[in-house]
């Protein structure tokens, strides 16, 4: 009996590669730790020092810019307008004159000045014509000192040490009713408050202290109703 003859079939050899038969999840991770080594031992070359210097640079650019940001639009109002470039005539209206430290200086210890002989011979009118009560003193930032009215003297100020807003009530200023200006953090200022005049001292420097000489031509009594305290609700 003759055999049956046998049907043979060979299957084409299928080529699996490793990475096709290593599961996606395996591939990614070799992948994600052969970029974590490159990126490590590019690092450790010496020309990666420039390339570190340059992120170093855009993220503080970056940091500072924020900060400047948030800083402006967070901070109060009244500490805003320290930028503002003033003018003589803004100046003359809030009764003050401003001089550059370096212009007072009379000698190697400093400057030293005459807070009645100042105002006078800066054309400044409406002040102490004499110091008969004088008090020196320094504002922190943020803080506030005046905003009162006395009835019973001139006083006259001597401003310096930081950015300092100086305002003095002046009726005939449209919409404020009042004058007001900032001394810069390297100016020495003189200014005068004829009496019935409010007046008040703002430190809008973020970090300096102001600091600040007041002279009246009569002792004033606090306790008496010759001041008005408080007359700014916006201070």
């Amino acid at each position: 009996m003759a055999n049956p003859r046998r049907s043979s079939y060979s299957a084409p050899q299928a080529t699996i590669s490793l990475e096709s038969a290593m599961p996606s999840s395996t591939f990614a991770q070799r992948n994600s730790l052969f970029s974590s080594s490159s990126v490590i031992h590019f690092l450790k070359k010496p020309h990666a020092i420039p390339f570190l210097l340059s992120v170093f640079l855009l993220l503080t650019w970056i940091s500072l810019r924020l900060q400047s940001s948030s800083s402006r639009f967070s901070s109060p109002p009244h500490l805003r307008d320290s930028a503002i470039k003033w003018s003589r005539e803004d100046d003359s209206k809030a009764n003050l004159v401003r001089f550059p430290a370096s212009k007072l200086v009379k000698d190697k210890r400093g400057w030293l000045v005459n807070p009645v002989s100042l105002a006078l011979d800066s054309g400044i009118a409406g002040g102490a014509v004499s110091c008969a009560s004088v008090h020196v003193g320094e504002i922190r930032p943020g803080g506030v000192r005046a905003n009162h009215r006395h009835h019973t003297c001139n006083e006259t100020f001597v401003i310096w040490g930081a950015k300092t807003k100086f305002r003095l009530e002046k009726g005939d200023v449209v919409d404020k009713a009042y004058a007001e200006v900032v001394v810069g953090a390297d100016e020495v200022a003189v200014a005068a408050s004829p009496r019935g005049t409010a007046h008040a001292l703002v430190n809008v420097d973020p970090i300096r202290t102001t600091f600040f000489l007041g002279c009246q031509d009569s002792i004033v009594n606090y306790s008496s109703s010759g001041t008005d305290f408080n007359v700014w609700k916006d201070l």
